[in-house]
C-alpha cells in the first residue's frame, strides 16, 4: 500500500503522522530492551506535547544476533490472535545483551547485532549494524515510522468513532545501493523483490500471477540480514516501490512488530529464523522416490491404475508412491472422506492388492478442509458445529469450488478431533501420506470462528498453519515422528515444520517451469527444506520436449511427482509410446534411476538441511555463494544440497546458459571441468543438463543401476572424489537418517576411516575409476 503520491505529496484519502524524534527512552528492568516515546512532531516547547499522536517503539534483544522492533500507537487496543507459534523448540538460552549510553546515543547490543538510537538534536535515527562496527545493515531514518488514517481525518474528534476509519502502522527500513531482497513466500515473479509491491495474503492464483499460495512474512537481504514480520495479518510491502531506497511494511491496526536477524551469512540468518518459527520437519527416505498421480479429472478405476503402474515397471521406471486425487470421493462431496464405491468397492482390499503387487510401496490421497453440502456428512458436521459460521449464525457457504461448501472450523477442538478420526480411518485402510490441497480462500469478513477471541482477518493466512499441522501430527501419531509426509499447497510462517510443500497449478510451458523455479527458490529462502512441482506442468498437454526437460528438473527437486489436470502424466501418453532412447519413457527411467543412485548424498544432505533450517532443493545459489554478487540474481539454476549445481533447460533445442561461481566444477556426466566464475553455454540431449559437482566434494552414489529409494547407503557404493584436498569430509546416514560415519580424504589423496563401508564398494577420483577396495 502506498501512502504517498511521489516524494512530496500524501496519497489521496490518507492522513500520515510520522515519529519525528525520540522524546524519552526507558530501559526495561531486565536490561534487554528499550522503550522509546516518539511524538509525531518535534517537541521544542511545553505546549508542543498537546494534541498530537505519539508512537511507542519497543526495541528488544530476544537472543544473540536478533533484535525485535515493535511500533504501537494506542496501547489499549486489543491484540487478538491467532499469533505465530514462536520458539516451538524453546527459546535459545544464550543472550549476550548490553545497553551502553553516550552523550548523543544509546546502543542496544544483541550478540553480533546492535541498534544505535540517536538521542540528541530532536532527530529520529535508528541504525542497525554489526556490533564490531564493520557494517551498517539497515536503518530507520527521518519519516520512516508512522501511522495513517484512511479516509483522511481533518479533526482529531473524528477518531472518537473508528468504525468507518482504517488505521495503519508502517515502517520504512533503508535499502542500500545494490541491495537485493528475496523470499516473502513462494512468489513466481522476479526473484529479486526490489521494485515490487507485495501483499502477503494467501490466494489460489496459480503460478503466473502476483498472488501466492504460500505467503511467508520473512525476507532475506543480500547484506547479511533478514526481517521476520510477526503477524499472520494481511501485510502490504513496498519493496523499493514507494520510496526507491526503502522497504515499507504496513498493517492495518494499532501495532506492528518485526525482528531483524543478523547472519552474517544467509545460512546463519535462516538458522536463527528457524529458532523463531521452528525448524523444518523431517521426511522419510521413501518420500524421495518418484510419485505418480491419477491426475485430476481423469479415470481412477483399478484397471487404469494398475495398467499405469505395470507400464511404468515394464519401462524400468521405479514408482515409490501412487496418489489418488480428488475423485476418490464422489463429485460434489469433497471432502467427506468417503470412497466412491463405484470405483472402490472395497478400498482397504484394493489398496492391499496394489501394494502386494509390488508395483508401488506407498499410497497417498487428496484432501481439502472443505465439505460439499451434497454429502450426507455435511448435515452431520453442521449440526455439531464443525463448520465455520457467519456472524448471524448461518453456516458459511458459497459455490466456489464445491457447491454449497462449508469450511472446517479447526478452532473447535471437537471439529479437529472428528477430522483426525476421519484421517485415521484412511490410515487404517492403507493410506500412507496426504496431499493437503487448498486452504487459501478463507473468508475474513462476516464470519465468526468457534474461538470467538480470534481475528478473522488474521485467520485467513493462519488457517494454513492449523490445517497442515493437524494433518501432519495425525500422520506422526499413526506412523511415527519421522514418517509423516504431506503434499501441501498453502503455507504461512512456521508451516515449514509440516513438510512437504509443492508449487501448485502451473501450466505446461517453459515459462511456467521458470515461474515454478522462482517460486521454489523464494520459498526455500524462507526456511522450507523440501519442495516439489507438478512435473510436465499441471494445466494443459505438455509437448514431449517440455515433459522431458521438466522430468530432468523435477527429478532433481527434493521431491518428484508426476501430476496433471485433465491429462495423464505417464510418459507413453505424452509421446504416443516413443520407445527410442530419447523417448519420454527412456528419459524418465534414466532420471529416476539417477535420483535413486544419488540417495546416499540426498538423504545425508536432507538431515543437514533440517538441522540448519535451509532448503535441500531448490537451494538458491546465494545461500552457498553469498559473497558472489551474481549469485543473488540467479533464478534459472539452483543447488541440490551444498555440492551439486543444477541448471534446467528451457529451450527445445537443448541450448542453455548458466553461471558457475568461483572454483573448479566437474560435469557429472562427462567429467570435464570448468573454472568459475563465469557464464557458460552448452547444448544437451534429453539425457543430461548442466549438473556440476563442486570442487572438494566427496559424492557417495548407490551402486550402478540402483533403482530403489530406500536401501543400505553404505553397501556397494561408489565414492567419487571431485577435486578434493586432504581433510575433505562427508557424512553418511542410513535410510532412517541416523549417522553411519564420516568419510575423509587423507594426505595421500585417498580415503581414511572407511571401515563402515560394506560390500564391493569402490572409489573414483575426479570421475575416473580408481582402485577398488574391499571392506574389511
Amino acid at each position: 500500500m502506498k501512502f504517498r503520491d511521489g516524494m512530496w505529496l500524501v496519497a489521496e484519502g490518507k492522513r500520515l503522522e510520522y515519529a519525528e524524534e525520540v522524546y524519552s527512552m526507558t530501559e526495561r528492568e531486565d536490561g534487554k530492551a528499550l522503550s522509546l516515546l516518539c511524538p509525531t512532531r518535534k517537541i521544542r516547547a511545553r505546549a508542543d506535547i498537546l494534541n498530537l499522536s505519539t508512537l511507542s517503539i519497543d526495541i528488544a534483544a530476544p537472543f544473540d544476533g536478533v533484535i525485535s522492533v515493535e511500533v504501537t500507537h494506542w496501547l489499549g487496543a486489543l491484540n487478538p490472535g491467532p499469533h505465530f507459534d514462536l520458539y516451538p523448540a524453546g527459546k535459545p538460552e544464550k543472550s549476550n545483551v548490553e545497553i551502553t549510553k553516550s552523550q548523543n546515543s544509546t546502543k542496544l547490543t544483541s550478540g553480533s547485532l546492535s541498534a544505535t538510537i540517536k538521542t540528541a538534536d530532536h532527530d529520529f535515527d535508528i541504525r542497525f549494524h554489526t556490533t564490531d562496527g564493520s557494517k551498517e545493515l539497515t536503518s530507520l531514518l527521518n519519516r520512516s515510522i508512522g501511522l495513517a488514517y484512511s479516509p483522511a481525518t481533518s479533526n482529531p474528534m473524528q477518531t472518537a468513532d473508528m468504525r468507518d476509519l482504517k488505521h495503519y502502522i508502517f515502517t520504512q527500513t533503508t535499502l542500500s545501493v545494490g541491495e537485493t531482497v528475496h523470499g516473502l513466500g513462494e512468489r513466481f515473479g522476479a526473484f529479486n523483490k526490489v521494485g515490487q509491491a507485495i501483499t502477503l495474503w494467501n490466494a489460489d492464483g496459480g503460478t503466473s500471477s502476483d498472488q501466492a499460495y504460500k505467503n511467508i512474512s520473512f525476507w532475506m537481504s543480500s547484506r547479511g540480514y533478514g526481517i521476520f514480520i510477526d503477524t499472520p495479518d494481511r501485510i502490504e510491502l513496498e519493496v523499493g516501490s514507494e520510496r526507491c531506497c526503502r522497504v515499507q511494511t504496513s498493517v492495518e491496526g494499532q501495532r506492528l512488530k518485526w525482528y531483524i536477524i543478523h547472519g552474517p551469512t544467509p545460512k546463519e540468518v535462516l538458522y536463527k529464523y528457524s529458532n523463531l518459527t521452528g525448524e523444518p520437519g523431517n521426511v522419510p527416505s521413501w518420500s524421495f522416490g518418484l510419485w505418480l498421480s491419477t491426475s485430476f479429472t481423469t479415470n481412477y478405476d483399478e484397471t487404469t491404475v494398475n495398467s499405469f503402474l505395470e507400464g511404468m515397471k515394464a519401462r524400468d521406471i521405479p514408482v515409490e508412491v501412487f496418489h489418488f486425487d480428488c475423485f476418490w470421493m464422489k463429485a460434489f462431496h469433497w471432502c467427506d472422506f468417503v470412497f466412491d464405491t463405484q470405483m472402490f468397492h472395497d478400498p482397504k482390499l484394493q489398496i492391499e492388492r496394489l501394494k502386494a503387487s509390488g508395483l508401488v510401496k506407498k499410497v497417498c490421497v487428496w484432501v481439502n478442509p472443505y465439505l460439499g453440502q451434497a454429502s450426507p456428512v455435511f448435515k452431520f458436521a453442521a449440526e455439531r458445529g464443525y463448520l465455520l459460521k457467519r456472524k448471524n449464525g448461518d453456516i458459511f457457504q458459497w459455490d466456489l469450488w464445491q457447491t454449497g461448501m462449508g469450511i472446517i472450523d479447526f478452532t473447535n477442538p471437537e471439529a479437529t478431533d472428528w477430522y483426525v478420526e476421519c484421517l485415521q480411518e484412511l490410515f487404517d485402510k492403507g493410506i500412507d501420506c496426504i496431499k493437503t490441497d487448498f486452504g487459501e480462500r478463507i473468508p475474513s469478513q462476516d464470519v465468526q470462528w468457534f474461538d470467538k477471541s480470534l481475528d478473522p482477518r488474521k485467520m485467513h493466512n493462519y488457517y494454513a498453519f492449523l490445517y497442515n499441522k493437524i494433518v501432519y501430527e495425525a500422520l506422526q501419531d499413526f506412523f511415527g515422528e519421522n514418517e509423516a509426509v504431506l503434499f501441501a499447497r498453502t503455507a504461512t510462517a512456521g508451516t515449514q515444520r509440516f513438510p512437504l510443500q509443492w508449487g501448485g497449478d502451473c501450466e505446461s510451458t517453459p515459462e511456467a517451469m521458470a515461474e515454478s523455479i522462482r517460486g521454489g527458490l523464494s520459498l526455500g529462502l524462507c526456511g522450507f527444506s523440501f519442495w516439489s512441482v507438478d512435473i510436465g506442468g499441471f494445466e494443459g498437454y505438455p509437448p514431449p520436449w517440455i515433459y522431458k526437460r521438466w522430468v530432468a528438473f523435477g527429478l532433481l527437486c527434493s521431491h518428484s511427482r508426476l501430476h496433471g489436470s485433465n491429462s495423464f502424466r505417464v510418459p507413453w501418453t505424452v509421446d504416443n509410446g516413443d520407445k527410442s532412447d530419447q523417448g519420454c519413457s527412456q528419459i524418465l527411467s534414466k532420471w529416476a534411476i539417477l535420483k535413486a543412485r544419488l540417495m546416499p548424498y540426498i538423504f545425508a544432505q536432507a538431515q543437514e538441511s533440517v538441522r540448519l533450517g535451509i532448503p535441500l532443493s531448490l537451494r538458491a545459489m546465494c545461500l552457498e555463494f553469498p559473497e558472489d554478487p551474481t549469485s543473488w540474481y540467479l533464478d534459472r539454476q539452483f543447488m541440490l544440497g551444498d555440492s551439486l549445481l543444477v541448471a534446467p533447460i528451457f529451450e527445445e533445442s537443448g541450448n542453455v546458459e548458466f553461471y558457475l561461481p568461483k572454483g573448479r566444477w566437474t560435469n557429472f556426466f562427462t567429467k570435464k571441468t570448468r573454472d568459475g566464475p563465469g557464464w557458460f553455454k552448452e547444448m544437451h540431449t534429453f539425457e543430461s543438463l548442466p549438473l556440476y559437482v563442486r570442487e572438494n566434494t566427496i559424492l557417495v552414489l548407490g551402486k550402478w543401476h540402483e533403482k530403489r529409494t530406500v536401501y543400505d547407503y553404505k553397501e556397494g557404493v561408489e565414492v567419487c572424489l571431485f577435486q578434493t584436498s586432504p581433510g575433505a569430509k562427508t557424512t553418511l546416514v542410513d535410510s532412517e537418517g541416523g549417522t553411519i560415519g564420516t568419510l575423509e580424504v587423507g594426505v595421500d589423496g585417498y580415503l581414511k576411516d572407511q571401515e563402515f563401508l560394506t560390500g564391493a564398494w569402490h572409489m573414483s577420483k575426479n570421475g575416473h575409476s580408481g582402485k577398488r577396495v574391499e571392506s574389511k
